[in-house]
């Protein structure tokens, strides 16, 4: 049977993009979640944290756990699926942005990945 493991590196980069986008410190953040600063340090460094802070992480982002979980022997850099098929749903489930917002931010996002697709395709070329 497979092992399941943390996919750290993505759980980071969500806490990471949670915090700045909150303009809150890892410290203001870990309060709100209820661990201790010390486990974003250690998360940091490339360390797992235990079970339970792992599941207020992924409660406080209202993100299914998993989300950042993996399959051992299962590559961290396995296909992705296409962000715009992930992303649009999330944001126009949003009750937060207006019809017009929510089209705003699609074009915005579709235009950037469609331009960083053109500039892969002329550098691998």
């Amino acid at each position: 049977m497979a092992e399941t493991k943390i996919n750290l590196a993505a759980l980071y980069a969500a806490l990471d993009a949670a915090r700045v986008s909150r303009d809150i410190s890892w410290r203001q953040m870990a309060r709100e979640v209820g661990v201790s600063p010390s486990t974003f340090s250690r998360m940091g460094n490339h360390q797992k944290p235990d079970v339970d802070a792992f599941l207020k992480m992924v409660s406080w982002l209202r993100v299914p756990a998993e989300r950042f979980m993996i399959q051992s022997g299962e590559a961290d850099d396995r296909e992705q699926p296409d962000l715009m098929v992930e992303f649009v749903p999330l944001l126009r489930a949003r009750k937060d942005l207006n019809s017009e917002d929510k089209k705003y931010l699609e074009e915005l996002i579709g235009s950037a990945m469609r331009r960083f697709a053109d500039e892969r395709g002329r550098r691998d070329a």
